[in-house]
């Protein structure tokens, strides 16, 4: 299979299956002399990984990361780093009953369409179970861009819709996220939330979501006009996630409504600098980022794995039925949150090497006396 790599300068390369013995993937491009332990991946993976509660899959996997290369005496040397995880908690007879099927809404049919072959077990290559990689290279990019931008840098996210219910944004906390199993900055909605998804969990369906990330700190500069955009390259890290269907950036879809007036980020010097009066390019104007907060948002559909009876074909040409058993999320937007934040910062990673790449220490253009 091609097409396992992502990134220009900042490259992952991932591999590995849902039910094989272990994922990983390769990190070139990483400069040397950037602080580097497992910790400081272990923590991104605590976020993501599988069995934290109720509302997620209950495949329990420690998701421990291990660093086989590229690093010595805690500062990565400038060569790839290999990062592995093992597979812990495959129950492969989940899947015996439904080999020959294919399940509505998964990859199954376009796998077997195009290669000929597949792997059943838990959807092999096609499984969310891959994210894992992306979240510990995110990991990687992080400490990139914690010692480039300073400690004002920041990625955060946040689910601002589950299913039908959406989050009043006058009552945002960030802090908020961390105190709930749905990244919820909306501590009322996390509460109305719960009860939501234990209906959609006890009736054996799913639900889908809508995901913010906003990345604070970012320099002005990032990105390139035309075909290098920063916006681009960002839609297409976050399409590449498992089950998202659309993306935004800014204001987004919503930027259809507004007029002119409305949506054009007005500016005024202040302290010497640029000061934009709002946000409605989500920090990124003709590809380039503008210095302020990088905003993406991206629609997750439901969890197609569902105990509900789905009408399907078999490899045979058959009409037929099939039940997912095994291990799913009710709302798989859950866990989708982490992978958004690596998403977004690989590709800053990404951008800030090919900035310094292309102009160096040349401060850009000066406003101003």
């Amino acid at each position: 299979m091609s097409h396992n790599t992502f990134g220009h300068l900042f490259r992952v390369t991932t591999w590995g299956e849902s039910h094989g013995p272990a994922i990983g993937c390769v990190v070139d491009g990483c400069p040397p002399g950037i602080a580097l332990k497992e910790d400081d991946i272990q923590v991104w993976m605590e976020a993501r990984k599988p069995g934290t509660s109720r509302f997620v899959t209950q495949r329990q996997e420690s998701d421990t990361v291990q660093i086989l290369s590229g690093v010595f005496e805690g500062k990565t040397t400038g060569t790839s780093i290999g990062l592995l995880i093992q597979n812990e908690d495959q129950r492969s007879k989940d899947y015996g009953d439904i080999k020959d099927k294919f399940r509505p809404g998964h990859a199954d049919l376009t796998y077997h369409q195009k290669y000929g072959i597949r792997d059943y077990r838990g959807g092999g290559r096609s499984s969310a179970r891959e994210t894992a990689m992306r979240v510990a290279a995110g990991g990687v990019a992080r400490q990139i861009l914690k010692q480039a931008f300073g400690d004002g840098f920041v990625i955060r996210g946040a689910m601002v819709q589950m299913g039908t219910q959406v989050i009043d944004r006058a009552r945002w906390e960030w802090d908020a996220t961390q105190d709930n199993p749905f990244w919820c900055p909306d501590r009322q909605a996390a509460q109305t939330w719960e009860s939501y998804l234990d209906g959609v969990r006890k009736s054996g369906n799913s639900v889908g979501a809508i995901i913010e990330l906003v990345a604070s700190g970012v320099p002005a500069g990032l990105g390139a006009p035309i075909y290098g955009k920063l916006d681009a390259d960002l839609a297409a890290a976050m399409m590449s996630i498992n089950a998202v269907k659309g993306v935004e950036i800014g204001a987004g879809m919503a930027a259809a409504s507004l007029m002119g007036d409305e949506n054009a980020d007005e500016m005024r010097m202040k302290d010497g600098k640029v000061d934009f009066l709002s946000n409605k390019a989500g920090g990124i104007l003709g590809g380039i980022s503008t210095g302020q907060d990088v905003v993406v948002r991206f629609a997750v559909k439901p969890t197609s794995s569902i105990l509900m009876p789905r009408r399907t074909v078999d490899i045979h040409g058959n009409d037929t039925e099939v039940v997912t058993k095994g291990r799913h999320d009710p709302c798989v937007g859950i866990r989708a949150v982490p992978v958004g934040e690596a998403m977004l910062a690989c590709v800053l990673a990404d951008h800030y090497l090919r900035q310094r790449a292309q102009v160096g220490d040349h401060a850009g253009g000066k406003i101003g006396a």
